[in-house]
């Protein structure tokens, strides 16, 4: 999902290939086994704040099991963190299962419901890596318009907007512009295309959800979890040719990085997690401003987990 600051990757690949680096033994017969010299399991998390909130999640849930833990948040797009895991430089990622499948691994995939893309996951995923159980908590992408734009062409579905979307401004991360879930897909889906395409970075989804009501932009990519979407009142289009599948939360791990341990309590998170606790959480974090490790920490614990 999103774009990263050019600065940081020199530095950030550096850190990540030191990660990666070291060998010794990941047997299960070691609770602190983990990836690299000292078992240490690194936590990614991409840069946008619900990525965050459940990499700390996961790192809190392992480091409740005694395993050592290293955090490495706002890592970037997939398609910057994507290869770290597989080369392990990141133990673990939490992840949208439908994305990762046409972003990473196979573009053409038509795949739309969760049993059908983790199937194609765990067939086309490199022999590196694997994904553990999904959570019944989906955040999908949208294309979200405001109340006026929605009222004044009658938008219910991504299909209304057909003879209407080359009158739109619709914004979104860069990568929006060239997925298959994105405007890649719409095109081929529904045969829309829009006035102009604005680029914002993964993490600016305030400022998309300005520009909406401002009616500076009148569609945009928001992630469907995102709490400010009801309180602006804004309006998410049907999408009935499923150009955005199935997105559960699904934890993807490097396999000789993570032990029986790991997996148990990434799947014991993902046994609980609901697209309701999502909203809940994500609602703490953007509206009320609350600590993103506050937040994971009551959940853990509302869930019996720590």
């Amino acid at each position: 999902m999103k774009k990263l600051i050019r600065g940081t990757v020199a530095g950030l690949v550096a850190a990540l290939a030191l990660t990666a680096c070291g060998g010794g033994d990941s047997g299960d017969d070691n609770p602190l086994a983990g990836g690299g010299a000292s078992g240490t399991i690194t936590v990614g998390g991409a840069n946008f704040p619900e990525s965050n909130l459940l990499a700390e999640i996961y790192a809190q849930a392992l480091e409740a099991k005694e395993l050592k833990v290293t955090r490495k948040f706002n890592i970037g797009a997939r398609e910057v963190y994507y290869d770290q895991v597989v080369k392990g430089g990141i133990s673990v990622m939490p992840e949208y299962n439908g994305a990762l499948l046409t972003t990473s691994v196979d573009e053409n995939s038509k795949a739309a419901t969760t049993e059908e893309i983790n199937a194609e996951l765990k067939a086309k995923l490199p022999k590196e890596v694997e994904i553990l159980d999904s959570a019944e908590a989906q955040d999908k992408d949208s294309v979200t318009v405001n109340p006026q734009t929605a009222a004044k062409y009658d938008l219910k579905s991504i299909a209304d907007l057909k003879g209407v979307a080359n009158e739109l401004v619709i914004a979104g991360p860069s990568e929006f512009e060239t997925r298959q879930q994105g405007l890649k897909g719409l095109k081929e889906a529904y045969g829309i295309e829009f006035k102009e395409f604005r680029s914002f970075d993964a993490g600016a989804q305030s400022t998309l959800v300005k520009l909406l009501t401002e009616n500076k932009i009148q569609a945009a990519d928001l992630f469907t979890t995102d709490p400010t979407i009801e309180q602006n009142k804004l309006v998410v289009l049907e999408d009935p040719e499923n150009v955005f599948s199935a997105q559960n939360v699904t934890p993807l791990v490097h396999k000789e990085s993570v032990n029986d341990t790991a997996r148990a309590a990434l799947n014991a998170i993902s046994a609980k997690l609901t697209t309701e606790d999502l909203l809940e959480m994500m609602k703490r974090i953007v509206i009320d401003k609350d600590d993103q490790e506050k937040v994971a920490e009551d959940w853990l614990k509302k869930s019996g987990l720590i």
